[in-house]
């Protein structure tokens, strides 16, 4: 089960993958002695209630809650910044370029989404897609 949902995290899984998953865990309930068997409910309702989710992360490669790295981008929007480096200044590994007062980018080669650029924007420049 473990490898499904890393899988459909990095936007490597298969539609099959979500009833597989929903199907183990209605069947681990149901065998109150196998592994996992102290938890399944979780499973079972994420899929219930988050379908449109998980299908989102294998059909489009997209994480709708923007929680799963590899299925996110951070990008500048070129209308709200103003240049004032904050994200440049604070990003670790140099993600961003751009010179004081002109329109920041971010280097998505180099970008680890770590979120640091987001959280030192103060004027929502920094858009997590």
């Amino acid at each position: 089960m473990m490898e499904m949902l890393e899988a459909i995290t990095e936007g490597k899984g298969k539609e099959e993958d979500i009833d597989k998953l929903y199907r183990l865990g209605e069947m681990i309930k149901r065998h109150p002695s196998a592994p996992g068997s102290d938890r399944p409910e979780p499973r079972s309702s994420t899929i219930r209630y988050f379908r449109d989710e998980y299908v989102a992360h294998i059909t489009e490669k997209k994480c709708p809650s923007k929680v799963c790295k590899p299925l996110i981008t951070f990008r500048v929007d070129e209308e709200k910044c103003n240049g004032c480096q904050a994200c440049r200044l604070k990003c670790p590994v140099e993600a961003i370029e751009g010179s004081k007062k002109e329109t920041h980018k971010v280097i998505q080669e180099k970008c680890i989404k770590c979120g640091t650029c987001y959280e030192a924007c103060r004027f929502d420049a920094i858009l997590v897609e």
